[in-house]
């Protein structure tokens, strides 16, 4: 599976923070077995369908074709769509060239089956990834030594809020788990629900994000990558315990949580019907504008002060078919993906909230980000997510599990080796 560099001044040193180092195990197609391009444009299939992103996208695509080499074709794809036709469009007969996808685990369960170009060249001749830090030459190299991967945004995850919604109930950031829970008895006595959760919709992944702080703030981080590498068992009695305290919690998730999709999460959130979410900056980009200064965030509540503190600040970018007929235009494309100017773009024309990996690239500089890029960088350990720190084969199992725990969690013991059983199917696969 993956290897993991545990250490916090190893994984910033020369990005500030970017994503948890990994090497890609797998094969992957040399570019130089294509030394012709056919000719148009570049096919850019794109899973950033909330609207700023999309615009976002849009306007990034625009300035490419301004450098005059060569022109790219978007197709966004509704974002839970292009998850499940992923694995399709990349073994198609003639499948797109470009993606929007995930390093790490996630790469490599495609890099296996020899579906990622080699992008070695983009790397050796780019001035701008000349400049990347280790943690991102390692988190997109395979351990062939090729490059399989162009990395361009990160961000981060927390309990996020508004503000004015906590002054007028009254309430402030937790500090603590019983703080926390605290804060969820005052929020449910004034007849709000306390916690969004978004798991409904074709969008369940958004409940690992659940498992995986209460795995990372009672086990550790170390404990969580091997759990996900199937080095330990989902019906351990150290996944019990993650249960054991989720169900304090549960009679605090807003009784639709399970129900609707995370953007209609978003929505009571934001107009005051739940309090708080525990989501990704990602959600911003479906937010009014007029919002977005009133959104601000907290830790996920500290459960083990001896447990170092981790923090789940997933890495967002490109990758490549290994199909492509146009490697000449894709090697062009991915080198614009890389600079300071393409990034600065996607960042000015989305909700803002993500931080760019490159390192000459300036972030809008709002108070929010400023705030996360700190959560960031005083995390002792980094994770990706549940998927993308094992595979997107392994996902589904999680969302079997987690949606049947919400529904019926006295039934944890069944639930889990359910789990097992179906977990060990794909790492024997």
């Amino acid at each position: 599976m993956t290897n993991y560099q545990s250490s916090r001044r190893r994984f910033l040193a020369g990005l500030g923070a970017a994503g948890t180092t990994a090497l890609l195990s797998g094969c992957v197609t040399d570019t130089s077995s294509s030394k012709t391009s056919s000719k148009g444009a570049v096919t850019l299939q794109s899973n950033l369908s909330a609207p700023q992103a999309k615009a976002a996208m849009e306007d990034l695509v625009a300035a490419f074709a301004k450098k005059g080499s060569a022109r790219a074709s978007l197709n966004t794809v509704a974002a839970e769509t292009y998850r499940t036709q992923l694995p399709t469009y990349l073994t198609s007969g003639n499948p797109p060239d470009v993606y929007t996808w995930y390093p790490g685990s996630v790469a490599d369960a495609y890099a296996k089956k020899n579906l990622l170009l080699d992008l070695d060249e983009v790397w050796s001749s780019s001035p701008d990834l000349k400049g990347y830090s280790k943690a991102l030459n390692s988190l997109c190299t395979a351990t062939s030594g090729k490059k399989v991967f162009v990395p361009s945004t990160y961000y981060w995850w927390g309990m996020f809020y508004r503000k004015s919604n906590f002054a007028k109930w009254g309430v402030s950031e937790p500090k603590s788990w019983d703080d926390f829970l605290d804060l969820c008895d005052k929020l449910k006595s004034k007849g709000v629900a306390p916690i969004g959760l978004g798991a409904g919709g074709g969008t369940a992944w958004v409940a690992s994000a659940w498992f995986d702080y209460l795995d990372i703030r009672i086990n550790g981080a170390q404990y969580h990558r091997e759990l996900l590498a199937g080095k330990h068992r989902f019906d351990d009695p150290e996944v019990r315990k993650v249960f054991d305290r989720w169900q304090e919690v549960l009679p605090y998730f807003d009784p639709d949580g399970a129900a609707v999709p995370f953007q209609d999460a978003t929505t009571s959130l934001l107009n005051g019907r739940s309090g708080m979410m525990l989501i990704g900056t990602f959600f911003a980009d479906a937010a009014p504008k007029d919002a977005l200064d009133d959104i601000d965030f907290f830790r996920f509540p500290i459960i083990d002060a001896k447990v170092p503190l981790a923090e789940e600040a997933p890495t967002d970018g490109y990758f490549a078919s290994a199909r492509t007929g146009r490697r000449d235009q894709v090697v062009d494309l991915m080198s614009y993906l890389a600079t300071a100017e393409s990034q600065e773009i996607y960042v000015k024309g989305s909700s803002g909230t993500v931080l760019p990996c490159n390192p000459k690239a300036k972030d809008s500089g709002t108070a929010l980000v400023k705030k996360g890029r700190a959560h960031i960088e005083e995390a002792a350990e980094i994770t990706q997510f549940f998927n993308r720190d094992s595979s997107d084969a392994l996902q589904p199992t999680a969302d079997t599990a987690l949606t049947k725990f919400l529904a019926k969690p006295k039934e944890i013991g069944s639930i889990l080796t359910d789990w097992q059983r179906d977990a060990e199917k794909i790492w024997n696969a």
